[in-house]
């Protein structure tokens, strides 16, 4: 109990790191896989310090997807709390069917959804227009495809490119926060987090085709959003 009571102070939500938009996910390098492995170890032993290892690696990751199911900073961090301690008391269940990441973003969204049918089931008035409809038209050709990183500064832009840089990653913002819940988080999933299809098929429980789906027309909708607010 002891030990539980210190994971969930571990589990504290107070920084967050900066999440950087990539529009091809870059494979795992052996050296990531390697700690992974060891850190997987340590946490089968039971080990405090490697699950405070855990949580400050990944508490920026399950905020952020809590919080894009949720759309409400204090619900997310609930639910990343909520999370951790799952991770914390279940992690004997992980067999390594799925990376370390991808298990943990699993566990993440459906904790999330818990939430927001838990806050649902009470008529909170902020959960009725997550999932509304946005009113916007299929664009066409090639430029459909085009990632929320298209509209995100390089590392080395001018001053004038990060100040637009800037307000298109606003104006990205609140056009993300528009979509539909399945798109918003497929998109985040592959376009933020750099998930493989595959990966994103085993988090959120849809298969590879609808993923892929999700992807390609919440990219659509974000650039029309975006274009909507020039």
């Amino acid at each position: 109990m002891l030990a539980e009571k210190e994971a969930l102070l571990i589990a504290g939500i107070e920084k967050l790191r900066q999440v950087e938009v990539a529009e091809d996910a870059a494979p795992r390098s052996a050296v990531v896989c390697l700690q992974d492995t060891r850190l997987i170890a340590r946490l089968k032993t039971g080990e405090l310090a490697a699950f405070e290892e855990l949580v400050e690696e990944f508490q920026p990751l399950v905020y952020v997807l809590c919080y894009r199911v949720l759309n409400d900073s204090e619900d997310a961090r609930d639910a990343a709390q909520e999370t951790f301690l799952k991770i914390y008391r279940h992690f004997s269940h992980f067999r390594g069917e799925a990376s370390l990441k991808t298990w943990i973003c699993r566990i993440a969204i459906n904790q999330a959804r818990s939430s927001e049918r838990w806050w649902r089931r009470r008529y909170r008035k902020e959960t009725v227009s997550l999932d509304a409809p946005v009113n916007w038209q299929r664009g066409q050709g090639d430029e459909a495809e085009q990632a929320p990183s298209e509209y995100l500064p390089s590392a080395d832009a001018s001053p004038e490119t990060e100040a637009l840089a800037s307000e298109r990653g606003r104006q990205l913002e609140h056009a993300l926060t528009g979509l539909k819940k399945d798109f918003r988080i497929a998109v985040v999933l592959r376009d933020i987090e750099g998930l493989a299809y595959e990966e994103i098929a085993y988090v959120t429980g849809a298969n590879v085709g609808t993923v892929k789906s999700r992807i390609a027309r919440g990219r659509e909708m974000l650039r029309e959003a975006i274009e909507k607010q020039k």
